[in-house]
């Protein structure tokens, strides 16, 4: 959509969390379906700022480069202009001590596969835990 098209969305309340990030809107819709739903999000840390003020419940994983030239050769490999990689690079220690002060996890993708692992272990330990809650009576 337009950036006026973002902005009004934005003054009618229609995104869970939005954020301008190296000169562009960037935001996730309010999502629908069930309340039991589980809703991943890939966003920056203003948004989960955001998310974590709305919804102080939510889980929030940082998901972190194991170092600063593996995060410059994901860029450049993705084929991101030069300008783009040097402002992210420059950014990244800010946006990653945010993310963890933010974080209730923290994953370093070290390897795609082990990253995601952890990921999904955690996850699922969340769900049993609310289920278990939920079996108690209790709610969260």
């Amino acid at each position: 959509m337009d950036r006026d098209a973002f902005e009004r969305a934005i003054d009618e309340g229609r995104f869970l969390e939005w954020a301008q990030f190296q000169g562009n809107l960037y935001g996730t819709p309010v999502p629908s379906g069930t309340a039991d739903a589980d809703v991943l999000l890939e966003i920056e840390t203003q948004g989960a700022a955001q998310v974590r003020a709305q919804q102080p419940d939510a889980v929030i994983f940082l998901i972190e480069p194991p170092s600063p030239e593996h995060l410059e050769s994901r860029l450049r490999g993705r084929g991101d202009s030069d300008d783009h990689v040097t402002r992210r690079l420059a950014s990244a220690p800010t946006e990653l001590s945010h993310g963890r002060d933010l974080a209730d996890f923290v994953i370093v993708n070290d390897d795609v596969e082990r990253a995601a692992d952890e990921i999904i272990s955690i996850l699922e330990g969340l769900r049993r835990h609310r289920r278990a809650g939920k079996e108690d009576g209790h709610h969260g």
